[in-house]
């Protein structure tokens, strides 16, 4: 073998995960422990999704819960805070020196099992490509928010992610949801100082909400702190309103921000690009219950996107054990075609 093409070889990976968050991190430490050469792309930064959480969020889990590679996950508190994971996963993706391209979105995948190109572009626009025998595919569900379809959603005050309550202090708020995510930020919103509208199409806030929160924003709710449409939808935003279809009929209420807290889906278009196919309401991608290996060969499938439009079955403390499961499957595959 001539030295270029030695040196193509040696650039192919047996591994490369598309999503860099505490699943894919998972994944590739699994494989690397297996013998196995692996690499992560990411269009953000190492766990992106966790670090455009609430700056204040606490972790409905403990920390040990969280934990991957086998590392201690040490925290000051019962629940681990954003910054304590982020902290945590930036000092396992460094202990395993993890080769993470950050920064790099995948346009396009080609190639077949044991022989994949995946063509890559960083923020400038320099397209680049990647090679591997196997792809595991774990981007999660945050980056795509739910749209509603109204009138007015462009508008720059409209938003679909809730980071810090201080910019809104002393303004008209109008948070847009009834589970986790919603009453989360209508409490801390209310607490620094914004008058804050809740409203949510179901009759009450979701029954899944936690239930150290669902007693605190009910009893907001009750005494009048947080004003509250339910089974009520938003019709129209415009720079100073909103138009409400309330059961007792139309009504215009002040607004100078949205929350539109109203969840997030996997990226069915990507997937639906690999050719990995998608059954059901739910759009539950076809996948080996086992080896998590999708009916494409060679791309496996980690995290949330298992569970499809399930989002709430799948999260960091049981979707970490995919790595394992992927790597076996790898072991046995690839350390045999390399014997």
């Amino acid at each position: 073998m001539n030295a270029g093409r030695q040196a193509a070889a040696d650039a192919v990976f047996d591994l490369l995960v598309v999503g860099a968050g505490p699943t894919g991190l998972a994944c590739a430490i699994e494989a690397q422990k297996a013998g196995l050469r692996a690499a992560l792309v990411d269009k953000g930064c190492v766990c992106n999704s966790i670090y455009h959480y609430p700056s204040h969020m606490t972790f409905f889990t403990t920390s040990e819960l969280l934990e991957i590679g086998g590392i201690p996950f040490p925290s000051t508190n019962a629940k681990p805070s954003r910054n304590e994971a982020l902290e945590y996963y930036r000092l396992v993706t460094a202990h395993y020196k993890l080769d993470v391209r950050q920064y790099h979105l995948v346009e396009q995948v080609t190639g077949t099992d044991g022989d994949f190109a995946v063509q890559v572009v960083d923020r400038f626009g320099r397209r680049s490509e990647l090679h591997a025998r196997k792809l595991a595919i774990a981007t999660g569900y945050y980056d795509l928010p739910n749209i509603m379809g109204i009138p007015g959603e462009e508008l720059s005050k409209v938003h679909h992610y809730y980071d810090d309550p201080h910019p809104y202090f002393d303004t008209e708020v109008l948070v847009i949801g009834g589970k986790n995510s919603a009453a989360i930020a209508a409490l801390e919103l209310w607490r620094h100082g914004a008058r804050v509208t809740l409203v949510h199409r179901g009759p009450e806030m979701h029954r899944h909400v936690k239930y150290w929160i669902k007693p605190d924003i009910e009893n907001r709710i009750k005494h009048g702190e947080i004003n509250a449409y339910f089974r009520t939808r938003v019709l129209e935003i415009t720079p100073d309103k909103v138009l409400l279809e309330t059961p007792e009929g139309r009504e215009t209420i002040k607004n100078d921000f949205v929350f539109a807290l109203t969840g997030y889906h996997p990226d069915f278009d990507f997937l639906e690009r690999l050719g990995i196919a998608c059954e059901g309401t739910d759009r539950l991608p076809i996948c080996h219950q086992e080896t998590l290996e999708s009916n494409i060969a060679g791309i496996f499938l980690a995290g949330v996107i298992v569970a499809g439009s399930r989002t709430n079955e799948i999260f960091i403390e049981n979707g970490r054990f995919h790595g394992r499961q992927i790597a076996a499957a790898l072991a046995s595959s690839l350390m045999g075609h390399k014997g």
